[in-house]
C-alpha cells in the first residue's frame, strides 16, 4: 500500500488537474468527510488530516544512552546585566536607523570586540542569536565565537547552520588542565591538518605558526607537494606569522613552484626579510638602476632593459599586468623588493634628504620621467617592509592650514599611514583635515584606530560644521558620516549636540547632527556598561 503522505506530496507537486486526489481508504475513515468538489481545498484538508494521524501515531523515542555530555565549563565572568540587555537589543535590530539613531546594528562589531577585550562570556540565552548573527555576517565571527565560548562550540556540534564555529580558532581557556590529563593537542592537530576542511587547516597552521613557527613550517613541508596550487598560495600567506630567515630555504624553493601566484607570494615574503638572498639580489639590481649624480644633486635612474630568467625566478613577471610600460614595471618591482636600508648606505643620505633631490634619467638628467615610478616603488617598499622612517618621509610633515592643495605624498597615503604608530596616524590625519577638510580624508580616516582620539574627533566635528556652513549637502560626505557613527569619540557627543541645536531641525544637516548625537550617546552608554 503506498504511503498516503507521499501520494499527497506527489499530487501537490504535479497539480490536481494532472493527478487525481487519493481515494479514501479503509485506514483513513475521516477522509470521506472531505468535500472533494474543490480539489485544491480538498488536498489541503487531506494533508491536515494526514499530519494529525502521523503525529498521533508517533511513538516516543527512547532516550540516548549514555546521556550527551554537557558543554565544558567557561570560567570567564558573565556580562553585566545592563550589557546583556544591550546585546539583546543589538542582536534584535535589523535594517537602518530610526529618526534619532543611525543604524544601531552597525555598532554590533564594536560591542563584540570590546566585550571580548574585557574577558566576558555571553549569557547562555543569547548564544543562539549571537551565532545566528555571526552566520549572517562573517566579519562578526571571530569575536562572536570567542564570546560564545565552549557553549557555542557545543551547540555548533548539534546544528549544521553553525558549523563555522568549529572552523574558528578556539579561545585560550584560563583554567589550566589537570596535570594528569593526557596531552591530546598534537594528535588532534595532526588529525585536523590531514582531515579537516581547508579553512580549518589554514586556521590550524596560522595558530601553530604563532606558537611554534618551526613546527608550523615542518607541518607544511610534509604535505606541500600534494597540495593544490590555490591551497599552497593561502598556506604561504600563513607563513607571515613568525616569518624569519629560518623560512628562507623553503621560500627559495617555492620560487620554482609551477604556480606563478605561489612564486610571486614567495618572492614578496622573501623581500620582507632584509637578510634574505632574494633581498640581496634585488639590492644589487637596485644599485644598478638608481645612483646619485656626480655632484649629488640628482638621483639618476637606469631602468632594466630586459627581464632575464633570474629576475623572473625572483617573482618579476616579464609582462606588466597593469598596462604600464615594461621597463617601468620591471624598475618598480626591483625597487619595491629591495631593502630600504640599502639607500642610506648606497647614497649616504637620509630618506627625507633623498626625497628632496630631483630625479632624472641617466642619459638625460633634466628629464623627470622616472620620478613618480621611483617614489611609488619606495612607498610600496615602505608598506611591505613596515618601515616607519620611510613612511614618515614619504608622507611628509603634517599639513598646516593655508591656501593650496594637499601636498603630494606619493602612492597610497592611507597605506603609508598604517605603518606609523596609532597616535601618530591620528595626529597626521587630524592635521590633514584641519588643513584640507574631509573631501580627501575618507581613506585616511579608515587607516586610523577606532575610536578616534579626541583631537582627531574634534577635527572631524569642526570639519563637518564647516561643511554645513558652506551649504554642502550631507550626502556629499556620506562615507565619512557613516564612519563617524562607529569611530567618533563618544566624548564628542556634546559638540555634535550643539551643532544639532544650532541647525534648523527640519533641515538635512539638522537631522544628520541629531542622529549622530543620538548614536554617540548610545555608544557612550554601551561602552560604559561594558566597563562596569
Amino acid at each position: 500500500m503506498p504511503d498516503p503522505w507521499e501520494s499527497l506530496q506527489t499530487t501537490a507537486l504535479l497539480g490536481t488537474d494532472r493527478r487525481p486526489l487519493p481515494a479514501p481508504g479503509p485506514a483513513a475513515p475521516y477522509d470521506e468527510a472531505v468535500d472533494r468538489a474543490d480539489p485544491a481545498t480538498a488536498l489541503l484538508e487531506l494533508a491536515a488530516l494526514e499530519t494529525v494521524r502521523r503525529r498521533a501515531g508517533a511513538l516516543p523515542v527512547p532516550a540516548a544512552a549514555p546521556a550527551d555530555r554537557p558543554a565544558a565549563e567557561d570560567p570567564r565572568p558573565e556580562l553585566p546585566a545592563a550589557a546583556a540587555r544591550r546585546l539583546s537589543l543589538l542582536l534584535s535590530t535589523r535594517g537602518g536607523g530610526s529618526g534619532v539613531l543611525a543604524n544601531v546594528g552597525e555598532l554590533l562589531p564594536q560591542w563584540l570586540a570590546t566585550a571580548r577585550e574585557r574577558g566576558y562570556r555571553a549569557p547562555a540565552a543569547s548564544v543562539p542569536a549571537l551565532l545566528d548573527a555571526a552566520r549572517a555576517r562573517s566579519e562578526l565571527r571571530p569575536d562572536a565565537v570567542a564570546l560564545a565560548g565552549p557553549l557555542g562550540r557545543w551547540l555548533a556540534e548539534r546544528n549544521a547552520d553553525w558549523r563555522f564555529v568549529q572552523r574558528a580558532a578556539p579561545e585560550p581557556v584560563p583554567a589550566p588542565e589537570p596535570a594528569s590529563a593526557p596531552d591530546t593537542a598534537p594528535a588532534e592537530g595532526d588529525r585536523l591538518w590531514h582531515e579537516g576542511l581547508f579553512a580549518e587547516r589554514v586556521t590550524h597552521l596560522t595558530l601553530l605558526r604563532r606558537r611554534d613557527p618551526a613546527a608550523g613550517l615542518a607541518l607544511l613541508r610534509g604535505t606541500w607537494s600534494t597540495e593544490r596550487a590555490e591551497d599552497r598560495l593561502l598556506f604561504l600567506d600563513a607563513l607571515q606569522e613568525g616569518l624569519s630567515l629560518a623560512d628562507e630555504p623553503f621560500l627559495e624553493a617555492a620560487l620554482g613552484d609551477r604556480s606563478k601566484n605561489v612564486r610571486a607570494t614567495a618572492a614578496e615574503l622573501l623581500s620582507t626579510l632584509p637578510g634574505s638572498a632574494l633581498a640581496t639580489r634585488m639590492a644589487e639590481r637596485a644599485r644598478t638602476a638608481v645612483r646619485l649624480s656626480a655632484h649629488g644633486t640628482h638621483v639618476l635612474v637606469t631602468p632594466p632593459t630586459a627581464c632575464d630568467p633570474a629576475m623572473q625566478r625572483d617573482g618579476i613577471p616579464p609582462k606588466s599586468p597593469t598596462g604600464r610600460g615594461e621597463r617601468a614595471w620591471w624598475f618598480g618591482e626591483v625597487i619595491a623588493a629591495a631593502p630600504l636600508s640599502l639607500w642610506s648606505g648606497h647614497t649616504g643620505l637620509t630618506p627625507e634628504r633623498l626625497l628632496t633631490l630631483r630625479v632624472g634619467d641617466a642619459i638625460d638628467e633634466t628629464s623627470s620621467t622616472w620620478a613618480d615610478d621611483l617614489r611609488e616603488a619606495w612607498a610600496r617598499a615602505a608598506v611591505r617592509q613596515q618601515d616607519a622612517a620611510w613612511a614618515r618621509a614619504l608622507l611628509g610633515p603634517a599639513p598646516v592650514p593655508g591656501p593650496g592643495r594637499p601636498a603630494r605624498t606619493t602612492g597610497a597615503p592611507a597605506k603609508l599611514l598604517a605603518v606609523l604608530p596609532p597616535a601618530e596616524r591620528a595626529a597626521w590625519t587630524a592635521a590633514f583635515i584641519e588643513a584640507h577638510g574631509l573631501g580627501d580624508a575618507f581613506q585616511l580616516l579608515g587607516a586610523c584606530a577606532t575610536p578616534w582620539t579626541p583631537p582627531l574627533s574634534t577635527a572631524v566635528v569642526e570639519a563637518l560644521a564647516r561643511a554645513a556652513a558652506s551649504g554642502a549637502y550631507p550626502w556629499s560626505h556620506s562615507g565619512v558620516l557613516g564612519m563617524t557613527e562607529r569611530a567618533l569619540s563618544p566624548e564628542s557627543a556634546g559638540a555634535v549636540e550643539a551643532l544639532a541645536a544650532g541647525s534648523a531641525p527640519a533641515t538635512a544637516w539638522g537631522e544628520t547632527f541629531a542622529r549622530l548625537a543620538g548614536t554617540l550617546r548610545f555608544r557612550e552608554a554601551m561602552l560604559a556598561e561594558l566597563a562596569a
